[in-house]
């Protein structure tokens, strides 16, 4: 997408929220590779899916500084809904707490620190939609803990981030040490070949892909 197209896009897309606002500047200035922060095109998206969905368990993989979460959160509607967000860096939890405060959505957002495979299964929780955008090695070995760790039902949306990872999954001869675009060709793959879901990736900044349970 062209620069001048994009400030179109942004230019006519509902306006940033002031804290998010914020989060975005204090993550360029404060933390390594702030490209990971979702940004307000992705957020403003994230957060009408789940106005539109409606759920009452969300859980993401992957919180960096939270902008993502406080997003998602915005969007929640339902008594009691709440996000649960996981993060393995524990080094960003204050960082993100802050905003989350800030925010004021402490009682909608429950930060988690620990590998993501660890912690879910310790939730016990079933959950109507799940954000992963976290490390993209692990990216099957998370579907595979939804899917087949009843941690998803039918109806559930999984959303998985960066799924097309700057063109790489189009290359042929994926050298052996490039375990982040291997991870993302086995679980598009995955995906693509399980009859329990369909979906659709969408051409979204790195490549979102949008997934439905049967």
């Amino acid at each position: 997408m062209s620069t001048d197209l994009e400030r179109y896009i942004l230019a006519h897309t509902s306006p940033e929220d002031p804290v998010l606002a914020e989060l975005d500047r204090q993550t360029h200035l404060r933390v390594i590779q702030p490209r990971m922060l979702s940004g307000h095109l992705q957020g403003k998206i994230l957060e009408l899916l789940i106005t539109l969905i409606n759920p009452q368990y969300v859980l993401e993989l992957g919180t960096f500084t939270g902008y993502s979460a406080i997003a998602m959160a915005r969007g929640l509607s339902r008594e009691g809904a709440v996000l649960h967000t996981v993060e393995i860096n524990d080094e960003l939890y204050d960082f993100a707490a802050e905003y989350i405060e800030k925010a004021g959505l402490r009682e909608r957002i429950v930060q988690h620190v620990g590998p993501a495979l660890e912690v879910v299964p310790q939730l016990g929780l079933c959950f109507d939609v799940v954000f992963i955008d976290a490390d993209k090695r692990e990216y099957p070995d998370y579907f595979r803990m939804l899917m087949d760790g009843g941690w998803v039902h039918s109806g559930s949306v999984i959303l998985a981030d960066n799924v097309l990872w700057s063109g790489k999954v189009t290359q042929e001869d994926i050298p052996q040490g490039d375990r982040q675009t291997l991870g993302l060709l086995e679980f598009n793959r995955m995906v693509r070949d399980d009859p329990r879901v369909e979906q659709v990736i969408i051409p979204l900044r790195d490549g979102l892909s949008l997934i439905r349970v049967k």
